[in-house]
């Protein structure tokens, strides 16, 4: 797919083309029918800008859609409406043999490798510029993010040539939304092998992978909770919606990205779980240790004790004229140990 590329199209018809330039685009100015305009990565700021101009886009409009550091927002603007979006999505990316085994989830990148197959989660922000007969969309990294959404309007599936520009934002949120919930089935997935681990596993990089993963998903959290409240205020807005029969399917988005958001919750407080669970674990086989070697210090303190006593440097002490006193005196601590170990079995202390 091309930088820009155009979908235009109306209940009869629907025509994609990728375009070289954005002068190419003064041909479906004044087309009838809808038209979604897609520019695919941002590196190319002067065709954003000139595509601005095109479209009389506010400067303001412009800034916000380079700037994608920023948390997702919605504005109003006297002509058109604009709306920011973060998507996250699975990739595989490269990484070395040796990380391989490390937790995939325990950051977000930006940037692409290059190489052998690795998941990394990757966020991306989507910027929509909403028009009476005009949507554009500013993917920051490029691929082909809305291809479901293509395919419905090239294959005339469902309601979307036969609605407006409204609906087809509302498809591409909800396209995007639906991502959200595939991120964290797979969150789920790998949650489900720390639970597993959690009480068979003594090794501190556990806790780490745990941490790391808790931090996945507030990053999650910060980049869907915006767009929540951005949902309700598109609701409310008519330069996002002037049908009502809109308002429900944006109101189901936005009781679906309640529920996204809910699972995020639920997520992290099961991460700390399966934590607490495992520092049990760790504390508990530390007690045992601990057992053992309260046991060993006791049965050895009696034996000091005699130990003590024959080590002292007296002239006149009976045992020690006698010869077989060593042996005895061995004796008796060997036996001593020996009543003790039954003495802690018969109490079940080890």
């Amino acid at each position: 797919m091309g930088i820009i590329s155009i979908i235009n199209y109306d209940s009869t018809y629907a025509q994609l083309k990728d375009l070289s330039s954005v002068e190419e685009l003064q041909l479906y100015k004044n087309n009838s029918g809808i038209s979604w305009i897609n520019v695919n990565g941002l590196e190319n700021t002067d065709l954003i800008c000139s595509l601005g101009e095109l479209y009389n886009i506010h400067p303001l409009s412009i800034e916000d859609i380079l700037h994608t550091e920023q948390q997702p927002k919605v504005e109003m603007f006297e002509n058109y409406g604009y709306l920011s979006v973060k998507t996250i999505q699975l990739e595989k990316t490269s990484l070395p043999q040796t990380e391989k085994n490390k937790n995939p989830l325990s950051f977000f990148r930006k940037k692409k490798e290059q190489g052998s197959n690795s998941e990394k989660f990757v966020i991306d922000q989507v910027s929509l510029i909403l028009m009476e007969n005009v949507l554009l969309t500013f993917q920051e990294i490029p691929g082909d993010s809305f291809n479901n959404v293509r395919r419905r309007i090239l294959d005339d599936i469902g309601e979307i040539r036969k609605m407006g520009t409204n609906y087809l934002a509302y498809a591409i949120i909800d396209s995007i939304v639906d991502e959200y919930s595939f991120t964290l089935n797979h969150l789920e997935d790998e949650i489900e092998n720390f639970e597993e681990r959690a009480t068979k596993t003594s090794d501190d990089k556990f806790i780490e992978e745990i941490q790391e993963t808790k931090k996945s998903l507030l990053q999650l959290k910060r980049a869907i909770a915006p767009l929540r409240g951005n949902i309700t205020i598109i609701v409310n807005h008519e330069v996002f919606i002037k049908a009502d029969e809109l308002r429900p399917f944006f109101r189901d988005l936005c009781e679906n990205l309640n529920n996204v958001i809910i699972t995020v919750e639920n997520n992290r407080e099961w991460l700390s779980n399966i934590m607490e669970v495992n520092l049990s674990v760790l504390s508990h086989q530390m007690n045992k240790v601990m057992k053992v070697l309260a046991i060993i210090s006791t049965i050895f303190i009696p034996l000091t004790f005699i130990a003590g006593i024959y080590g002292m440097n007296f002239e006149f002490m009976p045992e020690l004229q006698n010869k077989f006193a060593y042996p005895i005196v061995l004796g008796c601590m060997g036996i001593i140990a020996f009543i003790m170990i039954i003495f802690f079995k018969i109490r079940r202390w080890f």
